[in-house]
Formats: structure tokens, C-alpha cells, sequence
């Protein structure tokens, strides 16, 4: 059994001195005669928590169930109140004099992790034991990938509701916990028209979406293994949620005909049934594991933005919102990506950091905003920006070494202060990580560009546009490209994709200032000066004084590059500042 308590930095950080008292009140009386109870024994504490052993799993669950009853039922205010997360796992383990190892160990320890706060998670190799012996309901939380366990551990949630001591509670349990934030079921989609010999990529299609969505930061996913037992039968969207306790279902179908392929997608809310985004894809059949791998990378993309967005709406009607709550709402602030989203994303993160300093997601977030706002020429801080943004990325990483974000969020920083050549390793790693991270592809193009290379830019855009050709960042893509083209003297092809990305957002200023560049440099002065003045409404305090003093980059090749859209900028009227 290992357990925890959770938010223990945030109260510690509120009341150091009273939160160790109150935990080492509740270890002594409450945790400790329950598992001696039980006969078992604490092998070790753990700063915030506690390792125990018992020679009988039935009475490791009985002894949770106990304590985890006893520590609810305490009288104390909520902002003191400590609450455990509890995992269980049966396994061969190294016993030593005062501590114990092993694979067995391991996984008691990262099923506490994706437990509940107040909840107690096991694995099946202990449900297996305990069904039917112990006073509580259980829910199946499928097979989940944890973190530095080879294989997938299928893992079961006791009912909140549930919890009783030994024998004295037997009723039946209607509730089950609340479904993890970003938690989804990808249903095997239908393979219309029946043909069998298609029935194998339908199928891949599906597996391979299932594999691809685990790689979204905080993302729960049910096991393929489990969605395919519901292959060729009618569903009830809102019964599966409640079984597989998640909260989203993606259900599809595949058609052929002749040369052409159309994937049809819903994302359903599984709580109320409604569609929450629907899209079709129609490809020419060709290699169909290459056109296989580019659908899921599609799909992949465009629904880690669509659930961030429902996560986020759920999040503001939450009566007491949490710090993956917050997390959530900055980032679909940070996908909208103009300065003034840029700020509420920040705020955002910066209030679910103080629910959870630890919370990787959160400092992966919070750094990805400090870099955009650091490099948008709006903030006269640019340098406690960037420092704020490694900060919190090495941070992430720390807590997290695999987290992609957290890499491409210092990636992206270190390419914004004259490192480059390390901003572009970071992001390599990053794909490494989520292959389908679209967006890494971009900041190596930029990073490409201050390293003097801007012709190879225009190439890692495209990559990312095939893989996210309707992302919602899009806009930034092709300013980036834009304004590589400036550079390098190409200035009508600049000028084209500048005016692409103000189609697709018009609230970025530096795309409107560099439009202008482009066009003064082709002698359209008066088309020049309104696509300043359209930038300097949207940034009133951009000059050329401000712009020079903020090179991204020291190789003269780029430098060289960026005095002639400096030039452009004042043909076309920006102020000198």
C-alpha cells in the first residue's frame, strides 16, 4: 500500500508548521492502528505519506477502506483538512530491514498517483483477490500506462460512496467518482459498406487513435483492449461513461468508395450525450499505413485542442475549481495565442500553481505563455519573461522528464534567447516524445531562421501543417514563414503569407508590422502605411527603438535579414520611438 496526501505543498506552503502536526496526528491515530488492525505494517514514511505491507490483500483494502472512512469523518475546516490517496498492487517485492523494493512497490505507488484525492486505487491482480470479500463497490478505471511500468496495468477504483470498515457497511453504491478531466473512450469506429478487407485499417484507425490521444498531457484513455468490446454493437453514449467512468466518447466511421476515402468523427459528451465537435476527412487512397498515420495525426491534433476547450468550459462552471481546472482554461487561452489571451492563459496558470506548485502541466503552461508574451514586443520585461519561462519549464521537466510540452516550452525559450542550436535539440526531443506535436515542427523553422537558415523554414511548416493542417495556431505558423521570407528578400511571397495569417487571426500586431515591411519594400506605401496603423491599434506602443533592441538572435545572417524588414517597417511609417 502506498499513499499520500494530496495538495501536501500547497498546505504545507500555507501552514508548515500545522500541516506536518496534523499529518503526524493522523499517521499516529488514524493510519497506523488501521493497518496494525489489519496486520500489517508501515515499512516507511515518506515525507507526505506513508509505505505499508500486508500478508493479505483483503485486509490491505479493509484497512484503506477504514482509515480512508475515519480521516472523512474528522470535524475540520476545509482549507486545513488533509485528504490520502491510496494505491494497492499484490507482487513479489525485496524485502530489507527498513525499507522494500521492486516492480510490486512501484506500481502500488503510481496507482496512488492517478488516484482521487480521498479514493483508493488497486490493481487487478489485487481486485482479483478482494472482489467480493471487502465492504465496498468498485469501478473499472481500464488499463492504464503508468509511468515507468513496462506493461499496462488495468487498474479499479473503489466507489467514493463505498467506503466502510470491515463488514458494518454492505449496501448497494449508486454513485461512482467523478471521471477524470480529460478522460475518453475511443469507440471502434464503423466500417460502412462492410467490406472485410477494410476492416483491418478501420481498426488501425481506431487502435492507433487510442495510442496517439495517451500522449496529451493529462490525459486519461481507456484501453483498446476494453473499447473493442463494444465492435459491431448499438451504443449508449451516456451508459458507457457511466461504466468506463469518463467523461468524452469519440465514435467514427469509414467509408470507401472507388479511389476516395472519408473518415466521419463525433466527439460526444458522455455525461449528456451532446456532440461537441464533428469533422469529416476525405483522402485519396494511397498507401493506406501512410494515409492511416496522417488521419490519426489529424485527429490527434485537432482533439487535444477541441478537449481542452470542453475541459475548460466545464472548469468555469465548476463551484470549486481545481488547480487542473485553472490549467485547463489557460490552455485554451493559450491556444487563441494573441496578447491578450496570452495574459489570461498566464493568469490562469499562475492560479492552478498555487493550488499545486508540482503541477507539470500547469509549469509547462505557464512557460510556454511567458516565452509568447516575452517575444510579442508588447511587455517592457522581456527578460524577466524568458527567465520566468526556463524556469518553469526545467521545473516541469523535473517533475515530469517525459512531459513534450514541458520540453518544447524550454525549447521554445532557449530559441528566443540567442540559443538556438539548443532550442532546436529540445524540440527534436520533443518529437520524440508526441511525434504529433505539430507545433514543435514550427519552432524548429524559427529556429532555423535565427540561425541564418531561413530558407529550410518555409519546409518544418509544412510538416506541421500536414500533420495539424487546420490548427488553431495556424496563424502564427505563417507569420513565421512570412517573415522568414522578408529576410531572405522574398518579399511578394512574404507579403502572401502575411496576409494568409491575418486572414486566419487578425489580432496578432507583429504579422500586421510586418506586412507593412513587405509591402513598402515593394513600394505599395499606401497599403504599407494601413496595415501599420491596423498594427499599432492592436499595439500602440511597438516602435522601430523597441524592436531593435530585441534581436532574438546574434548570427550575422539574420541580423543582416532583420535590418531590411527594419527598413521596410520605416518606409512604411513606424514610429521611431
Amino acid at each position: 500500500m502506498a499513499a499520500d496526501v494530496a495538495g501536501y505543498s500547497r498546505l504545507m506552503h500555507d501552514n508548515e508548521e500545522g500541516t506536518h502536526a496534523r499529518l503526524t496526528a493522523l499517521l499516529a491515530e488514524i493510519a497506523q492502528p488501521a493497518i496494525a488492525e489489519r496486520g500489517g505494517r508501515v515499512v516507511k514514511q515518506t515525507g507526505d505519506g506513508f509505505l505499508a505491507e500486508f500478508p493479505s490483500a483483503v485486509e490491505a483494502v479493509r484497512a484503506a477502506v477504514h482509515f480512508q472512512s475515519d480521516v472523512r469523518e474528522l470535524t475540520v475546516d476545509d482549507a486545513e483538512r488533509l485528504v490520502f490517496r491510496v494505491g494497492i498492487n499484490i507482487g513479489d517485492i525485496i524485502v530489507e530491514a527498513d525499507d522494500i523494493f521492486g516492480d510490486g512497490v512501484n506500481i502500488a505507488a503510481r496507482l496512488e498517483g492517478i488516484c482521487e484525492p480521498g479514493g483508493i486505487c488497486v490493481s487487478s491482480s489485487a481486485y482479483d483477490q478482494v472482489r467480493g470479500k471487502v465492504a465496498a463497490e468498485f469501478t473499472d478505471l481500464g488499463e492504464q500506462n503508468l509511468k515507468n511500468i513496462a506493461r499496462p496495468v488495468r487498474a479499479y477504483a473503489v466507489v467514493r460512496d463505498g467506503l466502510a470498515s470491515g463488514s458494518q457497511k454492505g449496501g448497494s453504491v449508486q454513485s461512482s467518482p467523478s471521471a477524470p478531466h480529460l478522460s475518453i473512450v475511443v469507440l471502434p469506429f464503423t466500417n460502412i459498406g462492410g467490406d472485410p478487407e477494410q476492416d483491418y485499417f478501420v481498426d488501425g484507425v481506431t487502435e492507433s487513435l487510442t495510442t496517439e490521444l495517451t500522449l496529451i498531457a493529462g490525459a486519461f484513455v481507456i484501453a483498446r483492449n476494453t473499447a473493442f468490446t463494444f465492435k459491431g454493437k448499438a451504443v449508449d453514449v451516456k451508459r458507457i461513461g457511466r461504466e468506463l467512468n469518463v467523461r468524452y466518447a469519440l465514435e467514427g466511421s469509414v467509408q470507401r468508395s472507388g479511389n476516395r476515402l472519408r473518415i466521419n468523427v463525433q466527439l460526444i459528451d458522455a455525461e449528456t450525450g451532446n456532440h461537441l465537435w464533428a469533422d469529416r476527412f476525405d483522402k485519396p487512397v494511397a498507401d493506406l499505413f501512410d494515409m492511416q498515420d496522417e488521419i490519426v495525426s489529424r485527429l490527434s491534433n485537432t482533439l487535444d485542442a477541441r478537449l481542452m476547450a470542453a475541459a475548460a468550459r466545464r472548469a468555469a462552471n465548476a463551484p470549486h475549481p481545481s488547480s487542473m481546472d485553472a490549467y485547463f482554461q489557460g490552455r485554451a487561452y493559450l491556444y487563441k495565442g494573441t496578447p491578450e489571451y496570452l495574459v489570461k492563459a498566464q493568469e490562469s496558470f499562475a492560479r492552478s500553481l498555487a493550488l499545486d506548485p508540482q503541477n507539470a502541466e500547469a509549469l509547462a503552461g505557464a512557460a510556454l505563455a511567458d516565452a509568447a508574451i516575452g517575444a510579442s514586443n508588447f511587455t517592457g520585461d522581456r527578460a524577466a519573461r524568458f527567465a520566468a519561462a526556463e524556469a518553469a519549464a526545467t521545473k516541469a521537466i523535473s517533475l515530469a522528464p517525459d512531459h513534450a510540452l514541458a520540453h518544447m516550452a524550454l525549447g521554445v525559450t532557449y530559441i528566443l534567447t540567442n540559443r538556438a542550436m539548443q532550442g532546436i535539440a529540445e524540440c527534436e526531443q520533443t518529437l520524440t516524445l508526441d511525434r504529433n506535436l505539430a507545433e514543435a515542427h514550427t519552432f524548429i523553422g524559427l529556429g532555423k531562421a535565427y540561425l541564418g537558415r531561413a530558407a529550410e523554414t518555409e519546409g518544418h511548416i509544412l510538416e506541421a501543417f500536414r500533420l495539424s493542417p487546420r490548427d488553431t495556431s495556424a496563424f502564427r505558423w505563417m507569420a513565421f514563414v512570412g517573415i522568414a521570407k522578408l529576410s531572405l528578400g522574398s518579399d511578394a511571397e512574404a507579403v502572401a503569407w502575411l496576409r494568409r495569417s491575418i486572414e486566419a487571426n487578425r489580432n496578432l500586431p507583429v504579422a500586421h508590422f510586418h506586412l507593412a515591411a513587405g509591402l513598402a519594400l515593394l513600394g505599395s506605401l499606401d497599403e504599407a502605411r494601413a496595415a501599420m496603423q491596423a498594427g499599432l491599434a492592436l499595439d500602440p506602443n511597438f516602435n522601430l527603438r523597441r524592436f531593435r533592441a530585441s534581436p532574438a538572435s546574434s548570427n550575422p545572417t539574420y541580423l543582416a535579414g532583420r535590418e531590411r524588414i527594419i527598413d521596410g517597417m520605416g518606409l512604411a511609417g513606424v514610429p521611431e520611438g
